[in-house]
């Protein structure tokens, strides 16, 4: 609602096009089913691969459009800026989560197995590194809506150059998996996370 309320958007539309999505026969995988330790590792190996992959390249091509183009098309040189930060945010994350957070996830998930109480974390509940992590998503997925802002929405102008074309696709594509793999994190992974612990405190 908040969501919708922000860009304008009817939310009884929005709720209509999702259930016929829903509703439509697709290949696609049903990510709520799946058990959440399963869940870290497809994040790690699909998501946080991809990023790895593409951050060098798209800061490559962002660095050589802004050295050719950037005096006649200023846009290109905040975009460089903005991927920068994007980049920023999301090294450190990407870390933190493979190293803390989905640990510990794992490890909630191996306590409920084995019927075995779960020791208590540095970080008091998980909710709090979790809380820290949406934030972080909040603020990279902020930087990409500027980038889309400012390039038109990725689309390059008549006279680009290849390499210009190139970067725009790849922004374009960056920003759409990482709309998937925020989804992934905030709506099916943490809040799985929250509830078992909390299951098994009590």
């Amino acid at each position: 609602k908040r969501a919708c309320r922000k860009n304008n958007v009817d939310i009884n539309d929005l709720i209509a096009d999702l259930q016929k999505l829903e509703n439509a026969p697709s290949g696609a995988h049903n990510f709520n089913n799946w058990e959440i330790d399963f869940l870290c590792d497809y994040i790690v190996n699909t998501h946080h691969a991809y990023v790895n992959e593409a951050l060098p390249m798209i800061l490559s091509y962002a660095q050589k459009v802004a050295s050719v183009h950037g005096h006649a098309h200023p846009p290109v040189v905040e975009i460089l800026k903005l991927f920068h930060a994007v980049a920023g945010e999301l090294v450190p994350h990407m870390k933190v989560e493979e190293f803390v957070v989905f640990p510990y996830i794992k490890k909630l998930v191996a306590a409920k197995k084995s019927n075995q109480p779960m020791e208590a974390a540095h970080f008091s509940t998980v909710q709090n590194p979790i809380s820290t992590m949406e934030n972080e998503h909040e603020i990279a997925g902020n930087l990409l809506r500027e980038i889309s802002k400012i390039s038109n929405n990725y689309t390059p102008p008549e006279w680009a150059c290849n390499t210009f074309k190139a970067l725009y696709a790849k922004l374009d594509e960056f920003e759409q998996d990482l709309h998937i793999h925020v989804h992934l994190e905030n709506n099916i992974l943490f809040p799985k996370a929250i509830q078992l612990e909390s299951d098994l405190s009590k």
